[in-house]
């Protein structure tokens, strides 16, 4: 199972609509809240790594018509809220606002599946606040799921958006091609990944980048799984494919900072530290790379 996926909530979207009822569980402490401040998620304090699930209340510092609705588990309303505007984080006694992803390897599964779906749909709430039709100002539908530009000759609809992405292990035999990009942290490398463009299947998609990258055919690229990416707002869909033999790399330094072949010897020896280290084990590179290396025992 791939981290931020497989959550058990229940969308619940044909009560988005049912203003009654959403007021009601609007209603101090009759929800659980899951808010954000400046992109970081509210956690525990403690040894014991867990997500707190604050119930709304009178002190909380947003409109509760702000908050967007996300689902029902185990019985409960779950709502989410952004106070990123303020500049410090709420106080609570009981927790603190940290990065998801430094938290995703230690969060329970579902968890960090909630709190990812919460980020996504803030992010969005945050970039879609204007018209990309007109520009001018949207209303909030469907407790948070829809806008509307107010423009009454335009109207043009929004809804949460979600941009697909390929990540494909190319392999040749015993050797894996693993890239690095300038902005990430001392030594990381990882699989070879870029955005769908208009008109093109996700198979082609892999061929391309792959072809702009490193400058290698693959063949027979082959779906894997996929995993939520919400940072900001991604759908990464992982593949495998076959590097057609012998090819040396040509890399795209516009594109990569550097790239080459790796040995699966070589990356069951990696030292984990600064001068190399493989994907966040969060991450759909990370599985698929280590599903790879498995296949060797």
């Amino acid at each position: 199972m791939n981290t931020y996926s497989s959550i058990r909530l229940d969308r619940a979207a044909h009560l988005r609509r049912e203003t009654d009822w959403l007021r009601n569980k609007l209603r101090s402490g009759e929800s659980c809240c899951i808010p954000l401040w400046q992109e970081k998620n509210l956690v525990r304090n403690g040894e014991i790594c867990e997500a707190l699930f604050p119930r709304l209340s009178e002190n909380s510092p947003v409109d509760p018509q702000e908050c967007i609705f996300l689902g029902m588990l185990n019985g409960e309303a779950f709502f989410t809220y952004d106070c990123s505007e303020l500049e410090t984080p709420p106080v609570h006694e009981d927790g603190r606002f940290e990065d998801l992803r430094t938290l995703a390897g230690l969060l329970p599964l579902e968890e960090g599946a909630l709190l990812a779906y919460a980020r996504g749909m803030c992010h969005w709430h945050r970039s879609s606040r204007f018209c990309p039709r007109c520009g001018e100002a949207t209303q909030v539908l469907d407790a948070g799921h829809q806008k509307k530009c107010l423009n009454p000759s335009c109207g043009f609809p929004q809804f949460p958006r979600t941009d697909p992405a390929v990540i494909m292990l190319v392999h040749d035999g015993d050797h894996v091609v693993l890239g690095r990009q300038q902005r990430w942290p001392p030594g990381m490398h990882s699989i070879l990944a870029g955005f769908v463009e208009p008109g093109e299947s996700l198979e082609d998609t892999v061929i391309r980048e792959v072809k702009e990258e490193v400058g290698i055919d693959v063949e027979h690229p082959q779906y894997e799984s996929s995993q939520p990416w919400p940072f900001p707002s991604s759908l990464m869909l992982g593949f495998r494919s076959i590097a057609t033999p012998g090819q040396s790399l040509t890399v795209n330094t516009e594109e990569l900072e550097s790239a080459r072949w790796f040995s699966r010897k070589e990356l069951k020896q990696s030292p984990e530290n600064e001068d190399f280290r493989m994907p966040r084990k969060d991450s759909i590179a990370r599985r698929l790379l280590d599903e790879w290396l498995a296949e060797d025992n």
